[in-house]
């Protein structure tokens, strides 16, 4: 509808300029054609002043043209005497070549519709006979128009009941038609027509949707398709949808002053608004029922609500009990996990401490033996040389350190090699505790040095300065430097190394 107005709008500016009397002719005839099935009024005072121009060009075939519109007006708005009075004064022969079509057309389009509308037999049959002689001329002028022929041509089958070759000819013709143009919204109608005579309705109706559509999309308000859409839609039951259209049917009509198409819905009209509005009582009858039916389950539903409530509050108590006695027992079991870690760890240094004494017991009565017959052995020696009276050999032997540094030796041995079976890794993990500049290297043969041996104490549970020192034969001071020149190399927090030594060999798990 806007590009309907906006077509007008612009037709009516191009008058307003000057230009000449052919000219204004031919832009009111443009304008005559969009007015043609939009406003039966405004057509008509288009079509007389193109008559009032033709006549003052004083041009033979304007003034029958413009005459002829405004037969065509009279006959789309019911006034066929009038449009018949114009078209008697007009004599077929003297019209040109392009202009005779129009002529058999008009004639054609008003005695069809006065067959239509006729009150006798004896009429009817007349009119229907005028009508196929001058639908037989303008087959004979249209050959060169296929819309014209087309459709002239499909009516002539549907009169002699050749619906088939109609609905071919029709069918081939809208394959041809890529967009909703106004010939479509025809040919459509014509082969809904040829479906109904045959008496297929989903057919019929399938093509009136296509007219329909093509109706609304040219913005024509003079059309036929969506009323006799309604009446099948009626007719099937979907009233809503029927009194829907007859409705914009009798809008547009209005509208439009298209008298012809208001007679034509007023004898629809009132049945089809009689079921709606029946329809429309019954729903609304249905919706007093539904509405009491909904005060009463909301009624309940409040009830229902306000008992849910309190048990949502019942509920959020107890479930606060829950989370706080929840609460409790992560804790208790938390602590119970950290018991569990502690007993665990516990039990871990108890086994390794037993295992240590069990080995360190079994290697210290074996070394006690051991020295217990060495000492014999001195001693026998000791006495062979007292015995030969040589005293400053027994004197020289007694004052010698040598076989106090051998057994130190050999004992310092047997502790690094009794720790190394225990702690295989040790050198290794002990390092790796270490900044990689300051690990500890030993000499070829060597298994362990002081510094190892200090922290494998440390490992084994001597942590007392006093008690390293006594076992290395070191003072305490040295021991202490020791212990803090090592911990200055360590790679994480040095205060954390001797912890970290006591990890060194225990199991991950």
């Amino acid at each position: 509808m806007e590009q309907k107005e906006l077509r007008l709008a612009k037709l009516r500016r191009q008058l307003l300029q000057l230009i000449s009397e052919e000219e204004h002719f031919a832009i009111l005839g443009a304008l005559l054609d969009e007015y043609r099935s939009f406003n039966t009024d405004s057509a008509f005072y288009v079509a007389e002043e193109r008559e009032q121009i033709a006549m003052r060009l004083g041009n033979r075939e304007y003034i029958d043209n413009a005459r002829m519109n405004k037969a065509d007006v009279l006959g789309m708005t019911g006034m066929y005497k009038e449009a018949m009075d114009l078209m008697r004064n007009i004599h077929a022969e003297r019209l040109s070549k392009n202009l005779r079509p129009y002529y058999y057309h008009i004639y054609r389009t008003i005695y069809g519709l006065m067959a239509d509308y006729a009150v006798t037999k004896y009429e009817r049959k007349l009119y229907t006979e005028l009508t196929d002689k001058y639908r037989d001329s303008l087959l004979l002028v249209n050959k060169d128009n296929l819309l014209i022929h087309t459709l002239i041509q499909s009516d002539q089958y549907n009169v002699r009941n050749e619906y088939d070759k109609a609905i071919c000819l029709l069918t081939d013709y809208l394959a041809q038609q890529k967009e909703y143009e106004h010939d479509v919204a025809i040919c459509a109608y014509t082969l809904s027509e040829s479906y109904r005579l045959k008496g297929d309705k989903e057919k019929e109706k399938e093509f009136l949707i296509v007219s329909a559509i093509a109706d609304m999309t040219t913005a024509v308000r003079e059309y036929i398709s969506l009323r006799k859409l309604a009446i099948l839609l009626y007719q099937e039951g979907d009233i809503e949808r029927a009194y829907s259209y007859v409705k914009i049917c009798m809008e547009d009509a209005a509208a439009c002053n298209a008298r012809l198409r208001k007679l034509e819905i007023l004898e629809i009209f009132p049945i089809i608004n009689d079921a709606y509005q029946q329809k429309t009582e019954k729903q609304q009858e249905q919706m007093k029922w539904t509405l009491a039916s909904i005060s009463m389950l909301s009624f309940f539903l409040l009830l229902a609500i306000f008992y849910v409530y309190k048990q949502m509050k019942r509920l959020a108590v107890a479930r606060k009990e829950v989370i706080d006695t929840n609460k409790r027992l992560k804790e208790l079991n938390e602590e119970l996990h950290l018991s569990m870690h502690k007993l665990k760890e516990a039990n871990h240094s108890i086994a390794e401490n037993s295992y240590l004494k069990e080995e360190y017991i079994g290697r210290y009565m074996d070394q006690c033996s051991v020295y217990l017959e060495k000492m014999d052995n001195y001693r026998r020696s000791l006495g062979k040389i007292a015995a030969t009276g040589n005293v400053e050999e027994l004197y020289k032997n007694i004052k010698s350190s040598k076989f106090i540094e051998g057994e130190l030796k050999e004992f310092y041995a047997n502790f690094d090699n009794t720790f190394l079976q225990m702690f295989p890794t040790f050198v290794e993990d002990f390092n790796a505790l270490l900044t990689n500049d300051e690990q500890i290297s030993l000499k070829t043969g060597e298994r362990m040095n002081t510094e190892l041996r200090i922290f494998a104490l440390i490992r084994l549970g001597i942590s007392d300065s006093v008690k390293i020192a006594q076992f290395l034969r070191y003072s305490v001071t040295t021991i202490y430097n020791y212990r803090t020149k090592v911990r200055n190399k360590a790679a994480g927090d040095r205060n954390l190394l001797e912890q970290e030594v006591m990890k060194i060999g225990k199991s991950k798990d």
